[in-house]
């Protein structure tokens, strides 16, 4: 497999995008050409601190005269479907930040665009690529662990009012969603990454203490085709913060906590009586690397030079998206939502708040 050194852009350069410029520099395989904001003054010094030679203040701008090979996409949620889409047009790829759209209509749209186009999207769900999830996924998949039973996976983060001061946060039309679409995406698609597709989720949504439009606090019971079943939890309400994933497999059970990313130091294993080889299995090929964006471009950088599309693929986030769809659709019609239920014609793929959720607008009345 030859290496090639990429022509990287970075297109909105508010807090995330410091962590893609600095994967972007760590990796020595590719070089950040140029960035991108409609702020120029915030792009100029995102420019000036990480030693970008160019700052644009379009897009368009930046496709047309820097060519990248593909562009980091670290924009408010609502611009990323048609950002996406007009770099896929110029055959550009797009690495997008979670979550990728909006809804699953916009999300359809979004893998529709790639598929006429030369270039690929990929969303960044970065702790997939944590050596700890790589080493679960491997033992599972060689059947180490024997058959998958049940999994909790959590996210209990606390975010105050002044964190949803910012414009876009907290509504329906620019974020898409609370906790379950922005915070715990992530905890709950290195679940799926783990345990394979879904098959039906039960779930209940509430808004009790943040003065926001979407939810603040979800929870919901999720049934595996394997047969597994899990419990998700998505909050910003918790002044004790935790990411945590259990995975109860017959001969292990394999557990994670961390807040924002994990080291295998944040992994345990509890073998099940007479399975004490798994402890060893697990011990073996150790690491000290930390889940982050860092792995995961190294991932995507990887998959570029086979001439491959990068993951996390569409068809691998889609799975994701459709699960937030189906959250909300349970929680706000209180029915039990399966695979494929959401079908384009329904109000939850439109809009991941659908038939309204059940409480009054405060931030859009």
């Amino acid at each position: 497999m030859s290496q090639r050194n990429y022509r990287a852009a970075i297109i909105g350069t508010g807090g995330i995008a410091h962590a893609h410029a600095q994967a972007v520099i760590g990796s020595g395989r590719a070089s950040l050409v140029a960035v991108a904001d409609v702020d120029a003054g915030r792009a100029a010094d995102f420019a000036a601190k990480y030693g970008v030679p160019r700052s644009h203040a379009s897009t368009e701008e930046l496709l047309r005269e820097e060519k990248p090979d593909f562009v980091h996409l670290c924009t408010p949620p609502h611009l990323h479907a048609p950002l996406a889409i007009a770099c896929l047009e110029a055959g550009v790829t797009v690495l997008l930040e979670k979550p990728p759209t909006l809804t699953l209509a916009e999300f359809d749209a979004l893998a529709e665009a790639e598929s006429r186009s030369t270039a690929h999207v990929a969303t960044v769900l970065q702790h997939r690529f944590g050596a700890g999830a790589l080493r679960l996924r491997r033992l599972a998949g060689a059947g180490e662990l024997g058959r998958p039973l049940l999994a909790n996976c959590l996210t209990q983060w606390y975010r105050d009012e002044d964190y949803y001061a910012v414009p876009w946060r907290g509504t329906w039309e620019s974020e898409g969603g609370g906790p379950t679409m922005g915070h715990g995406i992530h905890q709950f698609d290195l679940l799926f990454s783990v345990l394979g597709p879904w098959r039906e989720v039960t779930a209940v949504a509430a808004r009790q203490a943040r003065s926001v439009d979407t939810e603040d606090v979800s929870m919901a019971l999720v049934t595996f085709d394997s047969g597994a079943v899990a419990t998700v939890v998505n909050s910003v309400l918790s002044p004790k913060q935790t990411s945590h994933l259990r995975f109860d497999y017959e001969r292990a059970t394999v557990e994670v906590e961390h807040l924002y990313g994990y080291t295998d130091d944040d992994w345990t294993v509890t073998p099940a009586p007479g399975h004490d080889e798994v402890t060893a299995l697990w011990g073996q090929d150790p690491s000290d690397r930390r889940s982050g964006h860092s792995g995961w471009l190294a991932a995507v950088l990887d998959a570029l030079d086979r001439g491959e599309a990068p993951p996390v693929t569409v068809a691998d986030a889609r799975r994701t998206m459709e699960f937030i769809a189906a959250l909300y659709a349970s929680a706000f019609t209180g029915e039990r939502v399966r695979t494929g239920q959401i079908t384009a014609d329904s109000p939850f793929a439109q809009k991941m708040d659908g038939t309204g959720a059940p409480w009054e607008k405060v931030r859009n009345p």
